[in-house]
């Protein structure tokens, strides 16, 4: 049997325990995690704001987690085209995304291509707006 792939994205800006539950969680479900790190001017163009830490630093802080195999810089949300640029046979996103028009279409997508899409736990007690929040109101 052939390894199984795995591919998740996101900004990981100030990298937090809900970023680690998430790599941690889909490395638990294939051979090889990739994982895709938005740059900067996509994190703009979808959030309006621009990531505390530089994308090249949050590629080196991803890179370095145990359960990561492979970093990409990402510069579309589009997973058709992650997939084509990277193949993979999994497709890994938190579950509060679940049901959502936008991945109920990108399921639809993907599994043209054969791909599972695997909602993991959400961790719901921090984010990096929760963060954000709390250093500006210092």
């Amino acid at each position: 049997m052939s390894r199984i792939i795995g591919f998740t994205q996101g900004t990981f800006d100030m990298f937090h325990i809900g970023h680690l539950n998430l790599l941690k969680n889909a490395a638990n479900h294939c051979d090889y995690l990739i994982v895709g790190v938005n740059t900067d001017e996509l994190v703009q163009s979808y959030k309006s704001k621009v990531p505390i830490i530089p994308f090249e630093e949050r590629m080196e802080i991803v890179a370095s987690i145990r359960y990561v195999d492979e970093v990409i810089g990402m510069d579309t949300l589009d997973k058709e085209v992650a997939y084509r640029r990277r193949p993979f046979h999994r497709l890994f996103i938190g579950d509060d995304w679940k049901g959502s028009p936008r991945w109920i279409e990108t399921e639809r997508t993907m599994t043209r291509y054969g791909v599972e899409v695997i909602y993991l736990p959400y961790t719901k007690s921090t984010s990096s707006t929760i963060i954000r929040e709390r250093l500006l109101a210092y």
